[in-house]
């Protein structure tokens, strides 16, 4: 990619619409080989980000999904213990024993690569998604940073194992906790809201193209006016897509026409039940009027 235009144009050939800044600040972590920490509301697209860019390298996407609780052994390696025991097991019964078998057991054809440890012995560079970041322990942000600066891991059987090809990586974080300084200056930052009117019906339209574009303007105006009322859930970019493909399957070309049906498609939209009691009838005709 020469520039970042060039780049915002190829993750919309995918059918990513990316704000310049996004792009701008993407085609700086690319060039610097530096990771790019995307935050964000839940569902405007941060978790998209990586798997277009994959798409448009034509590179493995590896994902590491963080949550509470998350250790090393998950997100970087372990052992086949199972297969450790059975070959231990059959090394008795034929008489090996000692620093034999333990050299065999510990050894790659027993090792498990988790998502760090696979993203680092591919032969091109992947895109390396760390998906949530905020929702690991800082413990574990803190081992991370470590893999982040050398891109290598040390496995005590083995020894040091660096990189083949330096990954391109894309952390997300919804903002369930406050992430370290020292991960923050490590990282090149863009920051991901809801998109504009315009910017969402270019989604739509790229998207989901049998949506005919009056539908269209009325659908993003509605999710839009949506997202304004008290939900414990807003519903994201992926939610108003599945809205519009429904709305499409069930041949309907104005929201107005029939109160019966919208109201059950706003089940795409609303993903509890007190957002579905916060939307009745009445209150999704009058979101509708305001969008025909």
């Amino acid at each position: 990619m020469e520039d970042w235009q060039d780049l915002r144009e190829a993750l919309a050939g995918e059918g990513y619409i990316a704000s310049d800044e996004l792009a701008m600040a993407l085609h700086i972590a690319l060039t610097l080989g530096r990771p790019l920490l995307v935050e964000g509301a839940a569902g405007v697209g941060k978790t998209e980000v990586a798997r277009t860019l994959s798409l448009v390298k034509g590179a493995p996407l590896i994902r590491l999904q963080c949550y509470e609780g998350l250790d090393a052994s998950h997100a970087i390696y372990e052992w086949n213990y199972q297969r450790q025991l059975l070959a231990i097991r059959a090394a008795a019964e034929g008489g090996e024993t000692g620093r034999s078998v333990e050299e065999r057991i510990f050894s790659e054809e027993f090792l498990l690569e988790r998502p760090l440890l696979q993203a680092i012995r591919q032969q091109t560079p992947p895109v390396l998604l760390i998906d949530e970041i905020d929702r690991a322990d800082e413990e574990f942000e803190a081992y991370l940073l470590e893999v982040l600066s050398d891109f290598q891991i040390t496995i005590p059987e083995l020894g040091t194992i660096r990189a083949t090809s330096r990954p391109h990586v894309i952390l997300t974080a919804n903002g369930t906790r406050d992430l370290s300084d020292a991960l923050r200056r490590r990282c090149i930052y863009a920051h991901v809201d809801f998109p504009g009117r315009e910017t969402e019906l270019q989604i739509l339209k790229v998207r989901c193209p049998e949506v005919e574009p009056a539908l269209a303007r009325q659908i993003v105006a509605f999710v839009q006016a949506l997202r304004k009322e008290e939900l414990e859930k807003t519903p994201g970019i992926a939610e108003m897509l599945d809205f519009a493909a429904a709305l499409a399957g069930l041949g309907v070309n104005d929201l107005t026409a029939d109160p019966q049906v919208l109201q059950a498609t706003l089940a795409t939209l609303l993903k509890t039940q007190r957002d579905r009691g916060a939307v009745p009838t009445e209150v999704a005709q009058r979101l509708a009027g305001r969008a025909a």
